[in-house]
């Protein structure tokens, strides 16, 4: 589900009557949000996943066992159970879903594709780091009735209005708390459903509303019934308070009401009269409203909750920044060991840690190559137990998946631990399968002096390999057939080594023989030549615009501390990729901020586990359009002289003040299981930035209130750097005798905050949204005298 007007589930707010929903079943509103539309188009399909079908769930070639599905009457829900487990069933959302993919896409379904045909096979992709559900039809015609069925599920979510969502919200409720689905609640039944909703509510109150919602006086609540109550029980008395303040009488917003608050309070610009009639257009359900050119409370609520309202600025959304500057000049998205599921000793190695990665937006992936069976290489993670997949079938899943999230280049990061025969074969399926995609010359056949652009180079796949002598030489000819050169120097076994880990069975695994290359894999390299880091004073006098040096996390911090400003210039003229300690043997992930305040490029994270580097990570990249690269500031592109250790110091220095307001939370996920367990919510504001920005500070928390949590709590910082200045948002669970439990959380660049009152819609843990669970703040930015 798109997390654009997420907040709609509390837009029912006041009691004042609403001609759009009063009245309404909360059945019918249901079946308007999702199922009657789909009905009148009488889709088959749909149909058919109504009746339900018997598939094969397939985990593996020996693992192959029949489960039921079936569509639930409410087009949201997939019921499946297996014919031996009695009434034990499972069950999963159609929002949950990211992907449908047809055939053999998976490495499941590839390892079985002799026993089934792919015209049966379809694979379902979650969205996270869920894993996929890899099913068998019993026949091609079922297969596609059930590709075609859920494709059309998943696009009628994503094309859902704002009162649809909310409507489909109040639904869900209603089928939780009717636990004898007999179509009404009784007051049992409501005390149950608080407890679920995350609400510590005393009897006596929690009775009053549900007396005052049984207007019918049966002792339950039906349909319209319990939409009154769930109106009462999101009451948002914050927002309310900001509507009258702007409201003239204290009922509506007129036209100029609404332009005061955009103007004033929300520190909007362009044409405000313009964008006021537009925002009464888009969220006002009242149709006398929009006669009147105003918006009503609701229509308030709903602008608030909608993405027009939320923190992330949407003019960053889409691709804004040029494009046209050399590929030194961006941060970009990078991802570490990216065959890698789990962890780096014994985790698996799967193709599937590519498509998700580049499903992301990452535009740097690792292939670490070794020497295979049947003159075939492999790729896995060299002297450990990690499993080994093909290296063509990475290169297949890099050419199917490369350019479907982003059209800008791809960069192929190789650790070639190969022979010269089995480089032959790497070039060879390098060639063949990426054809015309793979960069194999500079773009105009001339020998540059820059690195080329993003723009330059959409839908290219650029090698990053050790290459035979420099890119000038391919211009005169002189390049030999092959010709020694050192070990990589991003082996992480030697890493580990020289981090002082001086066991003697890694000492005696890496050698420092020199090794043989292919020109067959050498001519695949152009703009990306791996070369070994000597010092910053060699590299301005040496280095060539197309080398690219990589660091240990350790070393990196060493050079940055150490000389900032010369690892700042050096990043402007040629890329760097920094990469996780060996250490990381679990695959946690070092902060990436303090490698971009230096300007490294490519700062490679492990994409599998979640969080703090990875929402920073997806903080900063969900500008731009996702596509994966973000153009640097200028200050570190240009000759200007910048050391994030002295931000004072730099020309057009102007520091802001940050200055937030925790209001409110609405609807936070239960994150203990234990029945009755209610959170005690408190939120963190953490600024990533230059070492003077870093820092964090709290609210207080509130006692047993997840459902609507009230704080009105003022936090502020000093930021010296505000275009490389990270803010991340958490939610946490207080817990005064062990470590808080994490809820929730949003993080995203300082540039691209809106001002004013916004909702910040939050992320789980895996960077999938959560709806409708979000804050509420105010937000000033202010340039410090």
């Amino acid at each position: 589900m798109q997390r654009d007007g997420s907040l709609i589930c509390s837009a029912r707010a006041g009691l004042r009557d609403d001609p759009a929903t009063d009245g309404r079943s909360v059945r019918q509103q249901q079946m308007d949000s999702t199922g009657s539309v789909l009905r009148i188009q009488g889709d088959d399909n749909l149909q058919s996943m109504l009746v339900g079908t018997i598939m094969r769930k397939i985990k593996s070639r020996t693992w192959k066992k029949q489960r039921y599905f079936k569509l639930q009457d409410d087009f949201m829900t997939i019921w499946y159970k297996s014919k031996k487990a009695g009434n034990k069933h499972s069950t999963f959302s159609v929002s949950d879903l990211e992907a449908i993919r047809e055939g053999h896409q998976s490495e499941v379904l590839l390892s079985i594709a002799d026993e089934f045909p792919a015209d049966r096979c379809f694979t379902l992709v979650f969205r996270g780091r869920r894993g996929n559900l890899d099913l068998v039809a019993e026949s091609s015609e079922e297969a596609q009735s059930w590709v075609r069925g859920m494709r059309k599920l998943i696009e009628n979510l994503e094309n859902m209005g704002e009162r649809e969502k909310l409507d489909q919200w109040i639904g869900d409720w209603f089928k939780k708390a009717d636990k004898n689905n007999d179509g009404r609640m009784n007051f049992k039944e409501v005390q149950d459903l608080l407890k679920m909703m995350n609400v510590d509510m005393n009897e006596q109150h929690a009775h009053r509303l549900f007396t005052t919602a049984d207007k019918s006086q049966t002792g339950t609540l039906e349909d319209d019934e319990f939409v009154l109550f769930y109106k009462m029980l999101t009451q948002r008395d914050d927002v309310l308070r900001v509507f009258q303040e702007f409201s003239f009488d204290g009922q509506k917003l007129s036209k100029r009401d609404l332009e005061d608050f955009l103007r004033d309070e929300q520190l909007e610009g362009g044409d405000i009269q313009l964008h006021a009639k537009q925002l009464i257009e888009r969220y006002e359900p009242s149709d006398t409203a929009k006669l009147l050119n105003a918006m009503t409370f609701d229509g308030f609520l709903m602008y608030l909750g909608s993405v027009e309202g939320s923190i992330f600025n949407p003019q960053w959304l889409g691709i804004f920044q040029d494009m046209s500057q050399p590929l030194c000049h961006y941060f970009i998205s990078s991802s570490h060991n990216t065959y890698l599921m789990e962890d780096q000793l014994r985790g698996q190695s799967s193709v599937e840690g590519y498509i998700r990665a580049l499903s992301r937006g990452c535009r740097c992936v690792e292939v670490d190559c070794w020497d295979g069976a049947n003159g075939e290489p492999i790729v896995y993670h060299g002297h450990t137990f990690t499993s080994k997949i093909l290296f063509k079938d990475v290169v297949t899943a890099v050419g199917n998946y490369a350019f479907k999230a982003s059209e800008y280049p791809v960069i192929l990061s190789i650790e070639n631990h190969c022979g010269v025969e089995q480089q032959r074969v790497m070039a060879q399926h390098l060639n063949h399968i990426f054809g015309d995609k793979l960069l194999k010359s500079t773009l105009d056949g001339k020998a540059p002096s820059r690195l080329p652009s993003p723009e330059d180079l959409k839908g290219k796949i650029l090698l990053k390999a050790k290459k035979i002598g420099g890119l000038e030489e391919s211009f005169n000819e002189m390049a030999e057939d092959s010709q020694t050169g050192e070990l990589s120097d991003e082996d992480e076994v030697a890493d580990i080594e020289e981090e002082n880990q001086h066991r003697e069975s890694v000492r005696r695994r890496v050698k420092k023989s020199k090794q043989r290359l292919s020109k067959e894999l050498s001519d695949c390299v152009v703009y990306c030549k791996s070369v070994r880091f000597s010092n910053f004073k060699h590299s301005r006098i040496h280095s060539k615009f197309y080398e690219v040096a990589s660091f240990t996390e350790s070393k990196a911090r060493k050079h940055l501390r150490e000389a900032g400003a010369d690892f700042v210039h050096h990043n402007s003229q040629q890329l760097t990729r920094v990469y996780p300690s060996g250490f990381r043997t679990d695959s946690s992930n070092f902060n990436p901020q303090e490698m971009w305040n230096v300007g490294c490029q490519i700062v490679a994270l492990n994409f599998q586990t979640a969080g703090e580097g990875m929402d920073l990570n997806d903080g900063l990249f969900r500008q731009n359009n996702s596509c994966g690269y973000v153009l640097k500031p200028r200050f570190m592109r240009e000759a200007e002289k910048f050391d994030p250790e002295t931000p004072h110091e730099r020309e057009g220095y102007q520091p802001v003040v940050l200055t937030i307001q925790v209001i409110s939370g609405q609807q936070l996920p239960k994150v203990n299981i234990k029945e009755g367990s209610i959170v005690d919510p408190l939120v963190r504001v953490e600024i990533h930035g230059v070492p003077m920005d870093q820092a964090k500070q709290e609210t207080r928390y509130i006692d047993n209130n997840g459902f609507n949590p009230v704080w009105y709590d003022t936090l502020c910082f000093t930021i010296h750097t505000p275009e490389l200045a990270m803010v991340r948002f958490v939610v946490e669970d207080y817990d005064k005798t062990s470590r808080n439990d994490f809820v929730g959380q949003y993080t995203l660049p300082l540039i691209c905050m809106q001002q004013g009152y916004r909702h910040i819609h939050l992320l789980s843990r895996d960077g999938t949204s959560i709806p409708p669970s979000s804050l509420f703040v105010h937000i000033r930015i202010t340039e410090l005298e």
